[in-house]
Parts: C-alpha cells; sequence; structure tokens
C-alpha cells in the first residue's frame, strides 16, 4: 500500500519534495539525490517539467521504485493520447507504483521543443476519470482489463487563481472525477491560503500546500508576470530585495508558509529547486 496513502489516513502531517528525471540515459545521480531525500514521505518525479524534455518520468520512478524510494509520478497530457496515457499508467502498475499526479502539464511552445504538436487528447480531469476507470477494470473504450490496477491518484490545484469560484468549482470536479489527494501550486499568501482551505475542508479530501523556495525578488517577480496562479505578495519581493542574503530570506519566507500548513491541511510539498540541502531548515519549528 502507498506509504503517501497510509500517513494521509493516519492524520499524519506529510512532506513531499521533488526530483527531475536527467537529460540524459543515465539516472544515477538522481537516484542518488533521491536516496538523501528517502526520509521525506514521498517524491514527485517530474513529467518533461516546463515542456522541457528529459527522460521519462515513469522509468525514473520506476528505479525508484527498485531502490526502496516512493515515488510520486507525475503524468501530463501534453505529450501523449490516450492510448499512450493509458498505456503508461498500466505500466507503471507494473512496476508497483500507485502514488500519481495527474496533470495537463505546459504547452510545447513555452519549453526546448516549441516546434513539438501538443497532443491534450485528454485533459487533468478526464485522465483522472481514465485512471478511476482502469481502476475499475475498465478501458476508455469499455474493453475489460486481465487485471485492474491500484493507484492513489492526485491531482493539483492552484488556491491563489482568480476567479476563486470558477478554480473552486474544478477542484470538485477533479474531487468528483477521483481526486483523492491534492498538491497545491506555490502558494505566498497565509490568508488567501487559509481562506481556501476552509472552503475545500468540509471535502476532506488531503491537501498537501505548495511551499517554493524564493532564490531571490528577481525570482518573485518572474514568478507573479510568468506564472498564473502564483502571485508573491509585494510585502514578500520587499523582504527578499532589501535583504542582505536573499536565499536565507528565502528559507524563512519558506518556513513560515511550512507553519502555516502545519495549522490548516494535512502536509506540505516542498519544490527547493536544487537546494534540497536546506529542507531540514525549512521543515524546522
Amino acid at each position: 500500500m502507498s506509504r503517501l496513502k497510509e500517513r494521509l489516513a493516519a492524520k499524519e502531517f506529510v512532506v513531499t519534495a521533488e526530483i527531475a528525471p536527467p537529460k540524459g540515459g543515465d539516472a544515477t545521480l538522481a537516484i542518488e539525490q533521491a536516496k538523501k531525500l528517502a526520509e521525506l514521505t514521498a517524491l514527485n518525479v517530474t513529467d518533461n517539467q516546463g515542456a522541457n524534455m528529459r527522460m521519462s518520468s515513469l522509468a525514473l520512478s520506476g528505479l525508484l521504485c527498485q531502490a526502496g524510494i516512493e515515488p510520486i509520478l507525475q503524468m501530463t497530457c501534453r505529450d501523449r493520447n490516450r492510448l499512450a496515457l493509458q498505456s503508461d499508467l498500466l505500466g507503471a502498475a507494473a512496476f508497483g507504483i500507485e502514488n500519481l499526479l495527474l496533470l495537463s502539464g505546459d504547452h510545447a511552445s513555452f519549453g526546448d521543443h516549441p516546434e513539438a504538436r501538443s497532443v491534450f487528447d485528454l485533459d487533468s480531469v478526464q485522465l483522472l476519470q481514465t485512471a478511476t476507470g482502469l481502476m475499475q477494470g475498465v478501458d476508455m473504450a469499455g474493453k475489460n482489463l486481465s487485471s485492474a490496477p491500484l493507484f492513489f491518484a492526485g491531482a493539483a490545484v492552484s488556491p491563489e487563481a482568480e476567479p476563486f469560484d470558477l478554480m473552486f468549482l474544478k477542484y470538485r470536479k477533479k474531487i468528483a472525477c477521483g481526486a483523492q489527494f491534492f498538491q497545491t501550486q506555490a502558494v505566498f499568501d497565509p490568508e488567501c491560503f487559509a481562506g481556501f482551505m476552509q472552503a475545500a475542508s468540509p471535502l476532506q479530501v488531503p491537501v498537501l500546500a505548495g511551499v517554493l523556495l524564493l532564490k531571490n525578488a528577481r525570482m518573485a517577480r518572474f514568478l507573479n508576470a510568468n506564472i498564473p496562479g502564483v502571485k508573491v505578495p509585494e510585502a514578500l519581493v520587499e523582504r527578499l530585495d532589501q535583504s542582505d542574503n536573499p536565499l536565507a530570506e528565502g528559507v524563512a519566507i519558506a518556513r513560515e508558509m511550512v507553519a502555516v500548513a502545519r495549522a490548516c491541511c494535512q502536509g506540505v510539498h516542498l519544490m527547493t529547486l536544487g537546494h534540497e540541502d536546506l529542507i531540514p531548515e525549512i521543515l524546522s519549528i
């Protein structure tokens, strides 16, 4: 059984982080990095994040399973049609991968192969429905499977996206289609996140707050200008701007958001962007 699922069911505060597959055929360094984070509940394995080509997330997730490290397989709809998505889900089951984070994905035009044709045969809601159907032993064509996989399927949500009602409608729709947990887009506004959790808590689906390590004010301004659903308050941008050590200030901001999460949700998903050595400091109380 998924350790992530077990700990969430036990009402433990869980911590996940993420690693990116290598841009090459040797996963040794990625696996070594993952071993350093093995004490965390589970590790997201990104799927051509930002539409930049890397090793298959399924391949690295399978290797992590073999190394005794629990992955959360990220799967996007950008690069595969419904045949390939279902095949990869069944392949994940063969590796013993249970945790999924099912996403629509960034458009290929934003990545390192801008001439690539994005697929988007399904969206993230339909992919959740597909995974739910496979668990019931039936594919999208209504054909019976020889064996049904077991998944713990998760989805993404952006608590600070506007309008709130439209965002929350999609959140509820994902739950209706089989989402068993959520990891949020990076959140920086405690009041906004608490308001989201007040609305979300009655639905009783675990939420892990996305906590992104800000390295400097320039990064914060880039997020505000380019990443939908992410809003770094101007007060935090000023803190980073005025600090003699912006990275240390970013750690302090991340620690503050972890404290908010401990008070109102079931865990955190840490995005430390190469500074995984700072995770213990971010989690310190």
